[in-house]
């Protein structure tokens, strides 16, 4: 049976497109539920972006530490700060940040109709009742939360995402110049995110015309992007690889590298973009060609990826971490076919750990 996703409602894409933001709220403002809730990454705190908020009387700006991967303990805690700002009914959340605050602000969206802690949903289909209206407006572009339908949170058991049809946002405001003054590392991170789950849909065994017209436009743009001279195009060409990218998995799925990165993430709180990049510079024998393009992009990007991260775990710490990658069935499936679990044992995963 075919898959009936959702797609995102509304898309506003343009520079300075973010002083609309105002008008596209205005409308989902209602008597009685008129508070929208702004979840913004607090490193925009003492901005001049902080200024340009459209936050009204009866709204909330909450500061979000995403220093960290947002945890379904901290998504819980910002739950509990919306309801006591405005309300179990507010009119909207936005969420304005890189891939972690769009997840939390997709999160919070989520648990404001359903009840329990966000804990209870990690997986896929679990959540019943549609969110609350919510909105991202990316600052980073790579990692394709502002399409994807997950938020993905690290959990007392897993690093898992809330993977559901309500998930997706229901507006996504594309600016450009937000992204402009992101620092080279991060942008490089988020930006590698997006170039390897192209590399991991465009090869794996869901591969579909429809992913593949995505992810291929996306997998170009990369190269125009960590391969080319940047110009003044390369923050738009970014900005569109990441939604491209995102729209890629959505018939389709990811594969190795976002399998192993989940565990490093969960054990060693690598943050996901980097946690990629960690794991795929180790998939030769998976993605021959990927991983030395991606070298050098690296290179030309200058950055020095982590090395030996790993070292030193203990055979707990090791275990956990291969209990979480391979309780990522739909990625392992994507990448070895139906039969994975008879391609990739506990030993074999291991060896792969032991390289990173």
């Amino acid at each position: 049976m075919f898959r009936n996703f959702p797609m995102i409602s509304r898309v506003v894409f343009g520079r300075g497109c973010f002083d609309q933001l105002e008008d596209i709220l205005a409308g989902k403002r209602r008597p009685g539920s008129d508070s929208m809730v702004f979840v913004v990454d607090d490193v925009f705190e003492d901005s001049a972006l902080a200024d340009r908020i459209p936050v009204g009387e009866a709204d909330a700006l909450l500061w979000a530490d995403v220093d960290v991967e947002p945890k379904t303990s901290y998504v819980d805690e910002m739950t509990d700060l919306v309801k006591a700002a405005v309300g179990d009914e507010p009119a909207g959340i936005v969420g304005i940040g890189g891939g972690s605050v769009m997840d939390l602000a997709k999160a919070v969206s989520l648990m404001m109709t359903n009840p329990g802690s966000s804990a209870d949903y990690q997986g896929w289909d679990l959540i019943r009742n549609p969110a609350v209206y919510h909105a991202g407006v990316p600052t980073l572009s790579g990692t394709g939360a502002e399409v994807s339908r997950t938020a993905v949170l690290t959990g007392p058991e897993r690093k898992l995402g809330l993977n559901s049809d309500h998930t997706v946002f229901d507006q996504v405001v594309l600016d450009p110049d937000l992204i402009a003054d992101a620092p080279d590392r991060q942008r490089f991170y988020t930006g590698m995110d997006c170039y390897i789950h192209c590399i991991e849909s465009l090869q794996g065994t869901y591969l579909n015309a429809f992913s593949e017209a995505y992810g291929s436009k996306a997998l170009e743009l990369c190269r125009e992007v960590f391969l080319g001279e940047r110009t003044p195009e390369s923050d738009e060409k970014l900005m569109m690889a990441s939604f491209f990218g995102g729209m890629s998995i959505a018939y389709s799925q990811v594969g190795v590298a976002h399998a192993t990165s989940y565990g490093l993430s969960y054990v060693l709180g690598l943050k996901h973009g980097e946690g990629n990049c960690v794991a795929f510079s180790q998939l030769e024998e998976f993605y021959p060609e990927g991983v030395s393009e991606f070298h050098r992009m690296a290179e030309l990007a200058g950055v020095e990826l982590p090395v030996g991260v790993t070292h030193g775990l203990s055979d707990a710490e090791m275990d956990r971490m291969i209990d979480v990658s391979l309780g990522m069935g739909p990625l392992w499936e994507n990448a070895l076919g139906a039969d994975w679990r008879e391609h990739m044992s506990r030993e074999r995963l291991r060896a792969l750990y032991d390289r990173m």
